[in-house]
């Protein structure tokens, strides 16, 4: 039975089961898409294609490649690759790209994330569903003849080794060379950063070493994942690092996700420092570089981000845009305002220097940079960019999202009339023009019977009455 793509290619990416949801079948008619839908009216005579350390990935590279050459377009496979190294070869060869990854789900997963040359992204509303739509076609019609094509011939295939430039590139972006000397410990979690961290942080690349002490963890790469998940937003995933941090006396530590581009950051004692804290202190340096150059900065954050991130980047000179989750949302943003920076809660911290994408590596090199650049702790530079307390992030299962949402709103707008409600993402109560201060947001998963509830507030008392208070009324379905 024919899969229904509806179901893997969402608002972002592909992401499935394999083989049953993602098979080499899908693979080939999403490359055949691809290629007719992005790369050839863009006039793109190749597509860049990496992988991440499943075992899943080879063969579903095979097979998208063979759809993309049966258009008449070449390949070039960079192999095994970290997200944000996908990205910087689609920005270094001009070429439109194709990763795949499922980041920090189970093995028994994989997935596409796709790009326009540039690393541009791909989204529902930028191609996502028109690729959808042709690949469905080509799925129900076994007639159909991917090699079928008006091009005069087949595209090529190339193997090209982008790691080393790569590297080099993010080195040249934030020089650490001078920094005084850190021991960090890196938990790769059997991901790409095991294959990353070496190149960049490390000599092999061929790179000069650092004044860095680098402790690894679970370097090697096992799409099994057999320490624990490569998500360092559950907290039990960031348990080995924290305590690998305390006895090996660190600096910090860093954790990355499965494709290794999102980066998470402990301070000295094993605590976690919140990415939006990680957003205004890269963020900082990056408006500084903007000012000093004569040039006005612009910095995008989501509406889950901190308020810490808008107020302290403001009061240094910069402009603040506000926009949804999600890279496609953001990186939307960041090319239509030209913005330096970009960060989210999530970890994903974006950067016009690295062609409007994220990558998790190049926000570390900036902590390195800030940390390394003074003599303080990690947790005292922390403290300055976090005065808020905020609840992390709640979820609710609900049989009536809307309904729940609803609840909210009417409740709010009656106890709080002078509140700024909106619904940019979800629903956004916000009374922090007036006292006491706190805002949250209520949003419903894409994928999922789920509503997501992120709280903050000036102080810890309100946070934890305004959290219990939206909660209550999320889980008392109506009688």
């Amino acid at each position: 039975m024919t899969i229904d793509l509806a179901r893997i290619i969402k608002a972002y990416d592909v992401r499935g089961t394999v083989p049953d949801q993602l098979s080499p079948d899908v693979g080939r008619a999403i490359g055949a898409a691809f290629a007719r839908v992005v790369a050839a009216p863009e006039g793109a005579g190749r597509v860049v294609v990496g992988h991440d350390m499943r075992d899943s990935g080879p063969e579903l590279v095979d097979a998208f490649t063979a759809g993309v050459t049966a258009a008449g377009v070449d390949v070039v496979r960079i192999g095994l690759c970290s997200t944000d190294g996908l990205y910087h070869a689609s920005g270094a060869l001009e070429a439109p790209g194709a990763m795949f990854t499922a980041s920090h789900n189970p093995a028994v997963y994989n997935g596409i994330k796709l790009c326009r040359a540039g690393a541009r992204p791909v989204g529902q509303d930028t191609g996502l569903a028109e690729v959808r739509e042709l690949a469905q076609r080509l799925l129900d019609d076994p007639s159909a003849n991917l090699s079928d094509d008006d091009a005069a011939a087949p595209g090529t295939v190339s193997d090209v080794d982008t790691l080393a430039d790569y590297a080099a590139f993010l080195r040249g972006l934030v020089d650490v060379s001078g920094i005084r000397p850190l021991k960090v410990v890196v938990d790769a979690g059997n991901g790409m950063a095991g294959h990353t961290v070496p190149a960049v942080l490390g000599t092999a690349a061929g790179l000069p070493p650092l004044p860095l002490d680098v402790v690894p963890l679970y370097f090697e790469l096992d799409g099994s994942f057999p320490n624990h998940e490569a998500n360092p937003l559950d907290p039990k995933n960031l348990e080995d690092l924290r305590a690998a941090v305390v006895e090996h006396d660190a600096d910090l530590g860093l954790a990355f996700d499965g494709d290794a581009d999102r980066c998470f950051v402990v301070d000295e004692h094993g605590d976690p420092v919140s990415p939006s804290a990680v957003t205004a202190l890269v963020g900082l340096r990056e408006v500084a570089k903007e000012l000093e150059a004569g040039r006005t900065p612009t910095v995008i954050h989501n509406l889950i981000t901190s308020r810490a991130v808008p107020d302290l980047l403001q009061a240094a000179g910069a402009t603040t845009v506000r926009t949804r989750v999600g890279h496609s949302f953001i990186k939307a943003q960041m090319a239509q305002h030209d913005a330096v920076f970009g960060g989210e809660h999530s970890a994903h911290y974006y950067f016009r220097d690295f062609f409007f994408a994220d990558t998790g590596m190049l926000a570390a090199l900036h902590v390195l940079a800030a940390l390394g650049g003074q003599p303080h702790p990690l947790s005292a530079l922390a403290e300055m960019y976090s005065p808020y307390v905020a609840s992390g992030e709640l979820n609710s299962t609900v049989a009536d999202a809307a309904a729940a949402t609803e609840r909210v709103r009417d409740a709010y707008a009656a106890a709080y009339p002078d509140a700024d409600v909106d619904a940019l993402d979800g629903l956004t109560v916000a009374h922090w023009d007036g006292h006491p201060q706190w805002w949250f947001n209520l949003r419903a998963s894409n994928t999922e019977p789920l509503l997501r509830l992120n709280v903050e507030a000036a102080d810890e008392d309100i946070m934890i009455k305004v959290r219990d208070d939206v909660l209550s009324l999320v889980r008392t379905e109506d009688a």
